[in-house]
């Protein structure tokens, strides 16, 4: 069974994951971890409970979502995973973080590439890989059916959707990734959004603003 452990990072209040399950091997998404202390915590999470981790992976490649991506490279010697139209995102960081403020920013590459094909495989557990554009040119999302989990990224949250005012968002194409990809899952399934509280699809199908049946 796969469990889901949360952690908010960095002035964005970017929420980090690390699956994990009863073989104790973990993968890490989005690593939004940028100050020592975010990266001591994750770190303390992973050795406290014996974890290995095995693959590190991001939804997306917006700045907030990668300040950790090299530390974790480094730290826990494991390969970076993307899908090759977020190439260009992760490679732009570098150039603007110094104007967020972030004038340590680590940069990172990618050492993988993902499609929607893949299966995320680790300990005994899978995940299907879905891919989510809108929100950025490379968006994917990570979804298990038997348990009814899906790590949703900045696609859709509580109410909300991702902002589409970045280079490479759009729109319309975000709106027919949630209706086409997001709302086909089951309503009881779990959204742990990159921000903010989790939601389940048939609330969002029901009530969001943006892409529920009454917008």
């Amino acid at each position: 069974m796969i469990q889901v452990k949360s952690f908010v990072f960095n002035p964005f209040l970017e929420n980090t994951y690390v699956l994990f399950d009863e073989t104790k091997e973990c993968i890490i998404i989005d690593p939004g971890c940028y100050e020592k202390f975010e990266q001591d915590s994750l770190k303390a999470f992973i050795d406290e409970n014996s974890l290995k981790v095995v693959r590190l992976l991001n939804t997306h490649c917006h700045i907030d979502h990668v300040f950790g991506n090299q530390w974790a490279k480094t730290t826990f010697g494991v390969d970076l995973e993307i899908h090759k139209f977020d190439a260009a995102t992760l490679l732009a960081v570098k150039a603007y973080a110094p104007s967020y403020g972030f004038q340590h920013f680590q940069e990172s590459t990618a050492d993988k590439f993902l499609k929607e094909s893949d299966k995320i495989k680790f300990g005994t557990s899978e995940l299907e890989i879905m891919f989510v554009p809108g929100h950025a040119p490379g968006h994917i999302a990570f979804y298990n059916k038997a348990e009814k989990i899906c790590i949703g990224g900045d696609v859709l949250f509580q109410g909300s959707i991702g902002r589409t005012d970045l280079p490479g968002g759009d729109f319309d194409t975000l709106i027919h990734s949630i209706k086409t990809k997001m709302f086909l899952l089951d309503d009881d399934t779990v959204v742990y959004c990159g921000h903010g509280d989790s939601t389940t699809i048939g609330e969002e199908k029901m009530h969001n603003p943006f892409c529920g049946v009454n917008s």
